[in-house]
This record gives structure tokens, sequence and C-alpha cells, in this order.
């Protein structure tokens, strides 16, 4: 199972991930996150690292400048667009890096209209609980992803929001032919941006068992 985790703030935690054979890491740049990075992370210092998952810069209705900064700053190889964005700035951006584009569900949606203005412009599709508050992932709460199970999509998409270590059993049973990975969060969570690496390590056993 290709796992992300996301809201990541330490540079020793993105080395610790990269141990355990995560394949992407989610760096979150929205000022209003309680897991925006920052300057935690010194750009140097992730522009130089090695390391073979792929670093994931996350952003919400961002302006089109300080996205290619932080690709350039920090040698993003994704970036995760999680706001409103327009296809056109999907498409801009896709030249430069793959793209995921995040779509917050509340379970009324048609989700194959919903991605459709999306479908040439972007790598992936990212869904995630909407309909609270807060604007970016993170809450800890989960959508019925039956939803999903009804609609094409025909991108690969992670499966993001409220996902714990209780949910391996129901994750292994989830059928979609694009379904291409796990986003964890805030259930594997010391506290805000500092990730509990033995939950993460049990996370991932759980797909070999």
């Amino acid at each position: 199972m290709n796992t992300k985790v996301c809201g990541i703030t330490q540079l020793k935690q993105l080395q610790q991930l990269d141990g355990l054979d995560i394949d992407f890491a989610g760096l979150i740049f929205y000022k209003d996150s309680p897991r925006y990075m920052g300057d935690k992370i010194a750009g140097k210092d992730l522009k130089n690292a090695d390391f073979d998952l792929k670093k994931v810069g996350v952003f919400v209705n961002p302006e089109m400048i300080d996205v290619l900064d932080a690709i350039d700053d920090y040698g993003l190889e994704v970036v995760q667009l999680h706001g409103d964005e327009s296809p056109e700035m999907c498409e801009d951006l896709s030249s430069e890096v793959e793209v995921i584009k995040a779509f917050r569900i509340t379970g009324d949606e048609n989700i194959d209209e919903l991605v459709a203005p999306y479908d040439a412009v972007c790598d992936y599709y990212l869904f995630d609980t909407g309909g609270l508050n807060e604007s970016i992932g993170g809450t800890g709460r989960q959508f019925d992803w039956s939803i999903l199970t009804k609609a094409k999509i025909e991108k690969p998409f992670f499966l993001s929001g409220g996902i714990g270590l209780e949910d391996v059993a129901k994750i292994k049973a989830f059928r979609h032919p694009d379904f291409y990975a796990v986003d964890i969060n805030s259930k594997f969570e010391k506290e805000p941006g500092v990730k509990d690496m033995a939950l993460v390590l049990q996370f991932r056993q759980g797909f070999k068992k």
C-alpha cells in the first residue's frame, strides 16, 4: 500500500519516514495550519537531502509565485493543492512537478463531475473530509468512502481524512481500480506536526499480514 504521511515539521522525522519506506511525506505551507512547517526545516537541508520518498508541498489557495519559490527552495517533487485552485494553476504547475489536486468531501457530491475539470491537468487526486471549519486536513474525521466506489474517477487517488491504525482492515477491504495510496496525519501524532513513528510502523506492518 502506497503511504503518504502528512504534516511533517522535523527533518529527523523525514529521515525516519524514509527509513520506514514511506512513499510520500507532506510538508504544509499553509500558515493557518497547526502543522505549518514555516522555518522549522531549512530549505537547503531539505533540498540537499537524499530521500527515496517524495517531498510533497501542501498549499491552500496559494499565489503561483509562492509555490514556485517553495519548489525551488525546498526541492519539492510534488505539490498538493488543497483549496479551490483552478485547473489552470494545476496545469501550469504540472510542467514543474507532479500535482495532487485535493477535494474536500461532505458526502453529497457527484465525484465524477467534481474532478472532471482537473482530469487532464494533474497527476493524482486526493479525497479528504470536508464540511468542517478547518480548510486543510488533520481534522481526524472520515467521510463515507462508499461515495468513491460509485464513481469512475479514472486517475490514481489518495484516500485521506481521519485514517487511523484501526482502519487497516477497512482499507484492505476498500475496492476501487484507481485507489493508489492512503494519506495519514492526525491519528499518528504525539502533538500537531510530530508523528509517533511506532504507530506509523505498525500501520505499515498491518498491510504485510
